[in-house]
Formats: C-alpha cells, sequence, structure tokens
C-alpha cells in the first residue's frame, strides 16, 4: 500500500498557489473597498458604523429613564407613595414635583401642610430621586418643554383619575399630545380629601354631641365606614372611602431587608397617625444613631386607650404603609406593644431605644407604668431632641381652626370624587 503522507505533486502546489492567490487578492480588494468607502463617506465608512453603533448601545445603557409625577401631597398618605412607587417602576429615576402653596389655593382651596413640610415628605419617600419645588399645578407647554430640556425627562405620570382644572380642561392635556404621557392605576381606599373628611365629621359629631360614642368614632375614623357619607351624603361632602390591606401592598413597600447580625439595631415606637413632617424628621435622626431603623406601631386600641376615643385618625395598616414608605425605615412591627420588655429587646437585638421631645404621649414618665423603663434600667435608652414642632395634634389644630374653608373645599372635591366612582371600572396594576 502507498501513503501519501508528505507527498506533493505538481498539480496539489499549482492548486494551493491559486487558492492563496485569491484569498490575498481578496483581502486587499476588501481593505481598498473600505479604504475608499471611509475617503469619501467617513459617516457611513462600515468601521465608523461599528464603532458609533458600539457607542450607542454604551450610551443607551448609560442613559437612565427619567419619569416625571408632580401633586399636591398634601396630607401626604400611603395613596402618594403607592402612586409614586408605580410612577418609579415606569422608569430608573423619579423626579416629583412639588405644587405651590399658592398654585394650590387657587385651584383646590388653602391646603393643610405648608410648601416647605411636603418638601420633607416627598423627599423622604424612599422611591424619589429628585425633587422640584414650586412646580405648577396644569402641565404648561413652557414647563414642559423646561421638563425635557433642563431635567432629561422621558416621560410625564398620573394617575387614572382625572385631574381637571377650573376652566374644564385637562391638566395633563399636552403632555398626552406630546406622546409622552403615561398613566398608572389609583390607590383606593384613601386621599387627602378623605382624610380631611374624617376630620370635618370628628368636628360635626363633637358639636352635635357632647359624648361622642367611641364605636361611632373609631367606625368613622380608624376603620373609614360610615354610611351616610359613604352613600354621598353631603356632611362634610366627601365620601369616607375603604381601606382593604392586602398582604401583596405591604410586601411592595417593604425592603425585604434583614438586620445583619452585627448591625446596631435601633428602636422608636409611637403611632404615627397622619404622618406627617415631624415624623419623618425624628426618624432621619433615630437612622442616623445605627445601622438599623426599626419601628414599632402601636394598634388602634392602644392609640385610643392612651388618647382619647377621636384616635386615631388612621388606622393601623394605613399607618404601617405610610411609615414603610420612608426611606430612613428599614422593619416595622406592625402592632408594637406599648411597653418594652426584656424579651422583645433580646428578640429583635436592639441596641438603642429612642424617644422624640416632641411626642403626643412626652408625658409618659408621669405615668404609673413607664413603658421604657426597661431600656432605661439597661441603660440603652436615649431622648432626641425633635426637629421640628408639629404632632398629629398639630395637623388637627389646622384643619378645626379653618373647618369652614376645608369644608368648602371637600364640597367642591366631593363632587368630582362621587363621578369618579360612579363612572369607576376595573384597571390592572399595581
Amino acid at each position: 500500500m502507498v501513503s501519501y503522507t508528505g507527498l506533493e505533486t505538481s498539480s496539489t502546489t499549482s492548486s494551493r498557489r491559486l487558492l492563496t492567490s485569491w484569498l490575498i487578492g481578496g483581502v486587499i480588494a476588501g481593505i481598498s473597498v473600505v479604504a475608499v468607502t471611509t475617503a469619501a463617506w467617513p459617516e457611513y465608512s462600515p468601521l465608523n458604523i461599528i464603532v458609533s453603533n458600539s457607542n450607542n448601545n454604551k450610551r443607551k445603557k448609560k442613559r437612565p429613564v427619567r419619569v416625571y409625577m408632580d401633586g399636591c401631597f398634601d396630607m401626604m398618605h400611603y395613596g402618594h407613595c403607592n402612586a409614586l412607587r408605580q410612577a418609579r417602576a415606569l422608569g430608573d429615576q423619579l423626579i416629583v414635583g412639588v405644587v405651590s402653596d399658592v398654585e394650590i389655593t387657587a385651584n383646590k382651596g388653602p391646603p393643610v401642610t405648608p410648601l416647605h413640610e411636603r418638601m420633607l415628605m416627598v423627599s423622604a419617600v424612599k422611591w424619589v430621586d429628585e425633587v422640584i419645588p414650586d412646580a405648577p399645578y396644569a402641565i404648561t407647554e413652557e414647563f414642559m418643554r423646561k421638563l425635557f430640556d433642563e431635567y432629561n425627562i422621558d416621560y410625564i405620570i398620573h394617575g387614572d383619575d382625572p385631574c381637571i382644572l377650573p376652566d374644564g380642561t385637562d391638566a395633563y392635556a399636552l403632555a398626552k399630545k406630546a406622546g409622552r404621557y403615561k398613566q398608572i392605576k389609583r390607590t383606593e381606599g384613601v386621599s387627602s380629601t378623605d382624610i380631611v373628611g374624617r376630620m370635618l365629621l370628628c368636628v360635626r359629631e363633637r358639636t352635635s354631641s357632647g359624648s361622642p360614642s367611641h364605636a361611632s368614632l373609631q367606625r368613622q375614623f380608624s376603620h373609614g365606614h360610615n354610611q351616610k357619607h359613604d352613600d354621598g351624603g353631603s356632611g362634610s361632602g366627601t365620601r369616607v372611602s375603604h381601606f382593604l390591606p392586602t398582604s401583596r401592598r405591604i410586601v411592595q413597600f417593604s425592603n425585604g431587608k434583614a438586620a445583619g447580625p452585627n448591625d446596631r439595631i435601633v428602636y422608636i415606637d409611637g403611632a404615627f397617625d397622619l404622618f406627617h413632617a415631624g415624623h419623618v424628621e425624628i426618624l432621619r435622626l433615630a437612622r442616623g444613631l445605627g445601622d438599623f431603623l426599626l419601628v414599632g406601631i402601636h394598634t388602634d386600641q392602644t392609640v385610643t386607650a392612651n388618647r382619647g376615643v377621636h384616635r386615631p385618625i388612621m388606622n393601623l395598616h394605613e399607618q404601617s404603609l405610610s411609615v414603610l414608605a420612608c426611606r430612613y425605615v428599614d422593619e416595622v412591627i406592625i402592632g408594637a406593644p406599648w411597653e418594652i420588655s426584656k424579651d422583645m429587646i433580646t428578640t429583635f437585638n436592639i441596641s438603642l431605644v429612642v424617644h422624640g421631645t416632641v411626642a403626643e404621649d412626652d408625658d409618659f414618665e408621669k405615668d404609673d407604668r413607664d413603658p421604657y423603663e426597661v431600656p432605661k434600667n439597661i441603660e440603652i435608652f436615649k431622648v432626641l431632641e425633635s426637629p421640628l414642632d408639629i404632632t398629629t395634634s398639630t395637623i388637627i389644630k389646622r384643619i378645626v381652626s379653618n373647618h369652614e374653608a376645608y369644608q368648602k373645599r371637600n364640597e367642591r372635591k366631593g363632587e368630582s370624587e362621587r363621578r369618579y366612582y360612579e363612572g369607576k371600572s376595573y384597571i390592572s396594576g399595581d
């Protein structure tokens, strides 16, 4: 048998030379084409296109989608927070415009909380990246251009409930026309109008009856149930909504973060009723004292027992969501005990218990049973100087002192609320 290994005929040699010539010639021709194209039309050069596409891809990856949402955020509550959460999910960065006091007064009536307090509240929501003060109530063409050009906004977001200006026009008509509008689902069960209405009901109940029953007030305020006003009765001019808590909503608001074994855990408790700027600021200070902030929220029954039959205005689940939305809070105990025990300190590995100087129950030390006796005895208790002199009672007094103006405001808003609920249909979303 003859082996062909290492053998080469003249025919084979010629074929290989020819193939090599073709390959070299093809490469040279290809380079020539690229060179000619680059010289004549540099922007269309294959090399340029490859580099350009690579740069564009890099830019696309680096360029975050920025979304804008505005609002009054008066008497800020978990409904506002859920709207901001949904808006943030539509982009990479959420920029929030807070409407000025003047614009709110002109379009809706006097705000309960002034701009600086509303700015603190919005800035503290964990889904918010930037805040724009003194935003206009309606999106004008000039302001819309500013959003697109200066703030690099990609989309303007609003809820599915209509926002109608006093002249009857849509506040977001321009954004819709520009094709830069996106819609989210309204959070049912609460609104600023509803919360003001709960307090106005309290004023009327106390005026008409010298001794309001505990059951009546609990029905109206803590649970938002009052048949007369649910059905559109005149009264405060508002429909008292029904909040239906779900486990999914709590998960959506939760950080999903557990404290580490070596973390310094700070604990603060309270009712956190009508969650306000005073709450936000004391939580900010508390978080700065450790690695993990645990917040205990007292039950409705505990709050009622310690603060009177007209409290709380918001129920336990409503308060919990408002607190969970705060960027300074890591975890919440829903229904925390009034007294802090040694077992509780051990269970949660609490390093420090704090309390603010400005609080509804700042006279707790005068009570026979000091709720902070145990942490004091083991020297892990600290009183913090509250940055703001605001309590839940402060907010209620603002409503009571000007209740006629707020009642008129609610009557105007009540009509649009009624139309919304009459025409309401199911909308999917979070």
